[in-house]
């Protein structure tokens, strides 16, 4: 027989905890933004189906993991000896991980216990606020950004303060504006650079300050380094390569983004010692370690510095045409710090008559009249994002949707 959904729900809905809306959980008509950019996308590709629709929206690398890679992969999943849990990480791929930090950040990180493997950065940044939030303990989150430990602190009672991101402070949060009561509370701060979705890079000096103001005000500091090999005004800068970060934290590290491996579900947390074992505690409680086979697989592309260099060639080579592009429909654009985005302020309206009173109100327009599709953020401004993962075979297949872009954009007639 078919399933048949049970709307009698109310005993259900009676025991949902208050964190996900309790009884009301579900039977609110709010649409989240990318939901309703999904459906953005379907009315177009209904209304014009003989449409091209130009991607600049998805976060995704366009391309799959390096053959070695994949290699590596059948090899050892065929291995009878990598059938079983992997708990909290083999050797093997702490290993590469350590030898990884020192070969592309300059960072000595000792593998038997300042590092431990988790199923990608996501899960990580989800438990470390188990490691630190009590109910009405503060986290300090830039924004826009990723809220993965900021959803998680508000989950365990806690509180979470924005930090804005902002063209006028290089997209670095100011930190002299936390109020005092907050800091007394504040026990976490997520930081993100090189940042998605602005950008920006941060700085060995920069860094510098946030360890001193974490020693100040007893704070652990928790770096998302996600798309850390992404960086293009400067080498690779890793929060752990500046004198004291140790002591005051951790960073989140993924092979997602510089290693073509999105959706491969591996990364590692590493830096002080006692924060890594209080994480692997709290994971070994959540799950039971990601598939043997891929960490080994990965473990070759960390030995492999041809795969991120070449991934941030491309993405380099992709976002300088974006630029040039945009620029020339009136946006006024720069080559980002790092990251495979590019965050331009929102368009005041198109043409005689059309006003956009929000990124996400262009976002639209962009989709139905264009067929162009970003992503929209509103958090701290309005600001388009756009990505550089789009699909392109080849710099000449670069090039001819580089052209219709430019065309596109142009028939928009822009106003800023």
């Amino acid at each position: 027989m078919p399933n048949i959904p049970n709307n009698n729900d109310a005993h259900v809905r009676s025991l949902f905890a208050d964190r996900i809306g309790g009884e009301q959980y579900g039977l609110s008509d709010e649409i989240y933004k990318f939901e309703k950019i999904k459906r953005a996308r379907q009315a177009a590709e209904r209304d014009k189906p003989d449409r091209l629709l130009i991607n600049l929206g998805v976060g995704e690398n366009d391309e799959m993991a390096a053959p070695s890679v994949r290699a590596t992969l059948t090899h050892e999943a065929s291995q009878p000896e990598n059938r079983g849990y992997a708990d909290n990480g083999i050797d093997e791929f702490k290993t590469a991980a350590a030898s990884f930090m020192s070969a592309a950040y300059g960072v000595d990180i000792y593998p038997d216990s300042e590092i431990n493997h988790s199923i990608g950065s996501k899960p990580a940044l989800a438990m470390l606020p188990m490691a630190f939030i009590n109910p009405g303990d503060v986290t300090l989150m830039t924004v826009p950004g990723y809220p993965v430990a900021g959803t998680y602190s508000a989950y365990l009672g806690g509180e979470v303060h924005k930090l804005p991101l902002l063209v006028e402070n290089a997209f670095l949060p100011d930190l002299a504006s936390i109020p005092a009561d907050v800091l007394k509370r504040a026990k976490m701060m997520v930081l993100n650079y090189p940042n998605s979705p602005t950008g920006a890079i941060a700085t060995e000096g920069w860094f510098k300050d946030v360890i001193e103001f974490a020693l100040q005000n007893n704070i652990t500091i928790v770096h998302d380094a996600a798309h850390g090999l992404l960086s293009y005004e400067q080498e690779p800068l890793s929060f752990l390569a500046v004198d004291g970060a140790k002591e005051v934290g951790v960073e989140v590290h993924s092979l997602s983004k510089g290693f073509n491996m999105i959706g491969w579900r591996i990364g590692w947390v590493c830096g002080n010692s006692t924060v890594v074992s209080a994480f692997a505690d709290i994971k070994d409680n959540t799950d039971s370690g990601q598939f043997i086979p891929i960490q080994k697989a990965a473990a070759v592309a960390l030995g492999d510095a041809s795969i991120y260099q070449d991934v941030q060639a491309k993405y380099q080579r992709r976002l300088e045409k974006l630029v040039t592009v945009l620029n020339a429909a009136g946006f006024d654009c720069k080559m980002p710090g790092g990251t495979y985005f590019l965050y331009a302020q929102n368009p005041v309206g198109a043409g005689d008559s059309v006003k956009f009173a929000s990124a996400e109100e262009a976002t639209n327009h962009f989709i139905s009249e264009a067929g162009i599709l970003t992503v929209p953020w509103d958090d701290a401004g309005a600001f388009l994002r756009f990505s550089a993962t789009y699909d392109a075979d080849g710099e000449a297949e670069e090039d001819e949707l580089m052209k219709l872009l430019g065309s596109r954009l142009a028939a928009l007639n822009l106003r800023f």
